[in-house]
């Protein structure tokens, strides 16, 4: 025994090396990517389930709408129909590890998934040459756009709009979530965690949240290897929010209870004293949750975002109508976001 326990540090490193967290790696295949009518052919050669929802003519822009974690490409199905009755055409796709993609459940690391957006961009702007792109990240899908969208390679779309975008960080989680989630990354990487017990509300739309429930694409139990993956994504859209200078419009729920205020508070300082060349939103919605685009007053958030693309520098209707606060002041931060109180509005 004396011999050994010199090696136990070593035996240990060892084992935790051996189980690090498995991620899905794309391949190299040399396929050219293309769109077909249920998925579309990435870089790598990897079929995506597509979901498309176009207007009759004339179409007057394009949405390509990223799903936030566990989600799957319909979770724009009820903001696609209210946006093809007004020309606007939708691509959603399912992202890699997620719905019916191979390797569900399995995280594929955000470099994959930020060129499968490159990929989709190139293929929907060859399709559609002369219609203004534009891409809507929900949650997950919004720090992937941040991510993708570099200094020196931009995105070549004409807006985007951020639902809650995944930017809680880990610098901004307490100490013990961050090494517990190492630790189970690396000794235990397949098991796999519910929300199960955790008192949290996603949304008042209680009948949907049941649908989801009932809906066997939606991911119920996560792999703690992707949850470490999703942590990884999350930790570069922030850091990505002092150079991600797209045209952006930035929503957020007062009652949002999975993306904490203080990150998202950050990020928006940043924009807000950064030296971007194109403009940034953000509204604040007092009775808005996470999923701000199936609460029950998601109507006022789709009536935004049409009203974003046609007149991008007017005032938004719902703060015209006391359902939202738009923040273009440092005070505005500390006022609507945190600490983020409906009451502040009254």
């Amino acid at each position: 025994m004396t011999y050994i326990q010199p090696l136990l540090p070593l035996l240990t490193c060892c084992l935790l090396w051996a189980c690090t967290p498995q991620f899905s790696s794309p391949e190299t295949v040399t396929t050219e990517p293309r769109l077909k009518d249920a998925a579309f052919i990435t870089f790598d050669g990897t079929e995506l389930p597509l979901n498309t929802w176009l207007p009759p003519e004339p179409l007057k822009a394009v949405f390509i709408g990223l799903h936030g974690y566990n989600d799957y490409s319909f979770f724009i199905n009820e903001e696609a129909h209210h946006l093809t009755d007004r020309g606007i055409g939708i691509y959603a796709y399912d992202q890699r590890g997620f719905g019916q993609t191979l390797n569900r459940g399995k995280w594929s690391g955000h470099e994959a998934m930020c060129e499968d957006l490159r990929t989709i961009i190139s293929l929907v702007k060859k399709r559609h040459s002369d219609i203004p792109l534009y891409l809507l990240g929900d949650s997950m899908g919004g720090a992937v756009v941040m991510v993708a969208d570099k200094p020196d390679n931009p995105l070549p779309v004409e807006g985007v709009v951020l639902i809650a975008p995944a930017v809680w960080s880990r610098t901004s989680m307490p100490f013990y979530q961050r090494w517990m989630l190492w630790l189970a990354s690396r000794t235990v990487p397949w098991i796999k965690l519910t929300a199960d017990g955790l008192d949290i509300t996603p949304s008042d739309n209680k009948e949907m949240l049941k649908a989801l429930g009932r809906d066997p694409l939606v991911i119920k139990e996560s792999r703690v290897d992707a949850i470490y993956g999703l942590v990884n994504l999350m930790d570069a859209a922030y850091e990505a929010a002092s150079y991600f200078n797209r045209k952006t419009l930035f929503l957020y729920g007062v009652k949002d209870e999975i993306i904490p205020p203080e990150p998202i508070a950050h990020v928006y300082r940043q924009r807000l004293n950064g030296e971007f060349s194109n403009p940034q939103r953000l509204l604040v919605y007092k009775n808005g949750y996470h999923m701000l685009l199936r609460d029950l007053q998601a109507e006022v958030v789709w009536k935004d975002i049409l009203f974003w693309i046609n007149s991008p520098s007017e005032p938004f209707p719902s703060v015209r109508e006391m359902a939202a606060q738009e923040i273009t002041r440092e005070e505005d931060i500390t006022t609507y976001i945190y600490p983020a109180s409906a009451d502040d509005f009254n």
